[in-house]
């Protein structure tokens, strides 16, 4: 497994969203990076989804499949609202987009971390930061997960919901969304320091909107 160290980039669901792509990619190299992880999702948006895979290749980000980029591999849902016409995707692209994995595991400091975009291999599997009671107990995937012992942290997307939430053993990270209306922005992931820290874009720029403690040995 490829080893993280320092201080990890995490981005969430891009949705072709190019120019908050593009600024994102440059804070990040800004604030002093290692790596950075992408939760999938590119497609299906406003913005120009070739140049968002340009933009990730180019920066050698680390990204799984979402369950958008797996329907227009399949040609599926291209009724959604912003859904990019499978003709549109360059071969180029196409090509980057079929190599990524549903999930991936990386090695840190604090222990093994799940990059996936729904909860492991199931794109579409959720957890939400108002997740309590009934919806937590019939959560078999996030159980699934808090069990395997060779998983301490899981970077996931899908929901476009700031997120950190602590379970028996397991920490889920997520970094929000791209995605211009639904409060975009990112995270980073200190594994020195042992926290979260959110970014948002606004009418000022980008700024810091809150950090999380991560539990060291979770």
């Amino acid at each position: 497994m490829t080893v993280l160290t320092g201080k990890i980039g995490l981005i969430g669901d891009v949705h072709q969203e190019d120019r908050y792509l593009e600024r994102t990619l440059q804070r990040l190299r800004d604030l002093g990076v290692e790596a950075v992880l992408c939760t999938g999702d590119i497609v299906d948006g406003e913005g120009s989804a070739d140049y968002c895979f340009d933009l990730l290749d180019e920066a050698g980000v680390h990204a799984v499949r979402g369950n958008h980029d797996r329907w227009i591999l399949r040609g599926a849902m291209r009724d959604l609202p912003h859904a990019l016409p499978t003709g549109n995707l360059n071969g180029r692209s196409r090509k980057w987009l079929e190599t990524l994995p549903p999930s991936v595991r990386f090695t840190t400091p604090l222990g093994t971390l799940l990059l996936c975009h729904g909860l492991g291999d199931d794109d579409m599997a959720t957890l939400k930061p108002d997740d309590e009671g009934y919806a937590l107990e019939v959560n078999d995937r996030l159980h699934a997960l808090v069990r395997d012992p060779n998983v301490d942290i899981v970077v996931a997307g899908h929901t476009h919901c700031r997120m950190v939430r602590h379970f028996d053993g397991l920490t889920v990270v997520n970094a929000g969304t791209l995605l211009r209306h639904h409060e975009p922005g990112f995270a980073v992931l200190d594994l020195d320091a042992a926290e979260v820290v959110f970014y948002a874009f606004g009418a000022a720029g980008i700024v810091e909107v809150e950090r999380y403690p991560l539990k060291r040995g979770s």
